[in-house]
């Protein structure tokens, strides 16, 4: 026997056993591997327990549901919205919105569960509700978290949350002191890191704040404080004079990034930033599909990438940007959500494991797991979410992770 032909039979026919036999029950394993077709698409709400008190503070209660059923009879579920609305970003109103909804619903119905880059290219980009659900029953037929499906093996992430106050937009309304007393509130939970926008008319009022916080929770690695401009709102995008006048002073106390200082279809005025600043500049959640973040790589628009799972087209393209950025050298934190729509964004960052993770948004002064306590009437267990030490236990139950009780949300449905 020659060295080619002792590799090509792994020793199995020194030993007197066949190739064929060896493989045998791999053989039978892939011919096993037969299509499971999708039975039907649902969207539905449902509404749990709470008093109007704990509502109106905030305690989140009504919850859009989209579950995916396949022939075999499991059933994949997301929250949040199926997506859609004309362009799959909500643009065009509820009329457009059911009908690519019922296009999709006819396109994907009888087509292979399993074909989730073919059902990406035949629209699919623009529903990452439909699929996550679909990453969902995927997870629970091969009795895997989805975030093990995509290759990651990170068990926990460390969580920053994300605050918004109720009222004026740009916060205003809120005493300076309350917003260290909350973010204290938050470290003492064993949170690492606060978010919070920053709208004020005069910055310096928003940097006084964030000085304020910083003295109350101290600074990285401790805890990070975060701002945020959320470009896309109208009057909030500074213009460049602004902005780098902003950053300096945000730097110099000790704030650990700014995210979106200028209009998300900008690429070189980030950049610009970022090359004169020390404070790490950060956006990218409002970005559809591919195209953009190459953009943005290539333009080096920021120091750190932050798709949004639903806005970019779901799980498995929020994998190929993570990818994108790695071949860049750029850091990929993924944008948050809040509840039981962060599920899907959970599994997909813990695929390429994300150095944070975003619970977004909170309502002060209630803490996350106080807002999102409803939830646990559909699952099996009595969390939601599970931490220790500042991070978020990986949801480790098949599919996007939950133990969900069936009968309970067929109980509350609307």
């Amino acid at each position: 026997m020659n060295r080619r032909e002792l590799l090509a039979s792994g020793g199995a026919a020194a030993a007197g056993i066949g190739l064929g036999q060896v493989l045998a029950p791999v053989r039978a394993l892939a011919a096993d591997a037969k299509p499971i077709h999708i039975n039907a698409i649902e969207t539905f709400n449902i509404e749990l327990p709470a008093t109007a008190t704990e509502v109106e503070a905030g305690v989140m209660n009504r919850v859009s549901v989209t579950r995916v059923i396949s022939e075999s009879g499991v059933k994949g579920y997301s929250f949040g919205g199926p997506g859609g609305g004309g362009d799959g970003r909500g643009g065009r109103g509820p009329a457009a919105a059911n009908t690519g909804l019922q296009r999709m619903r006819d396109a994907l119905i009888g087509a292979d569960l399993f074909a989730v880059e073919q059902h990406l290219h035949r629209g699919l980009m623009n529903y990452a509700g439909i699929e996550e659900a679909i990453w969902d029953a995927i997870g629970k037929i091969a009795g895997q978290p989805v975030y093990r499906l995509l290759g990651g093996s990170k068990t926990t992430m460390p969580v920053y949350i994300t605050a918004v106050w109720r009222g004026n937009m740009d916060q205003s309304q809120v005493p300076i002191k309350d917003q260290a007393v909350y973010a204290r509130r938050l470290k003492d939970a064993g949170f690492t890191g606060f978010k919070m926008r920053i709208f004020r008319p005069n910055f310096m009022d928003d940097v006084e704040s964030c000085a304020g916080i910083i003295a109350a929770c101290g600074r990285p690695p401790e805890f990070k404080v975060m701002v945020d401009r959320t470009a896309h709102i109208p009057g909030v995008v500074w213009d460049y004079a602004t902005g780098l006048a902003a950053a300096k002073a945000l730097q110099e106390v000790g704030v650990y990034w700014l995210e979106e200082p200028f209009a998300r279809d900008d690429f070189e005025t980030p950049a610009r930033l970022c090359r004169e600043v020390d404070i790490t500049i950060t956006g990218g959640e409002g970005w559809h599909g591919l195209d953009p973040f190459r953009e943005g790589l290539v333009h080096q628009t920021y120091d750190i990438f932050q798709p949004d799972c639903r806005t970019v087209g779901g799980i498995l393209t929020m994998r190929k940007v993570a990818a994108m950025c790695e071949a860049f050298h750029r850091p990929c934190i993924g944008h948050g959500a809040y509840g039981l729509i962060l599920t899907g964004r959970i599994q997909a960052h813990a695929a390429w494991g994300a150095p944070l993770e975003e619970f977004a948004l909170a309502t002060p002064p209630l803490l996350p797991q106080e807002q999102w306590a409803p939830a646990s009437k559909i699952l099996h267990g009595k969390e939601l979410y599970a931490f220790r030490n500042g991070e978020l236990l990986i949801p480790q139950s098949p599919g996007l992770g939950l133990d969900l009780d069936e009968q309970a949300i067929e109980h509350y449905r609307v």
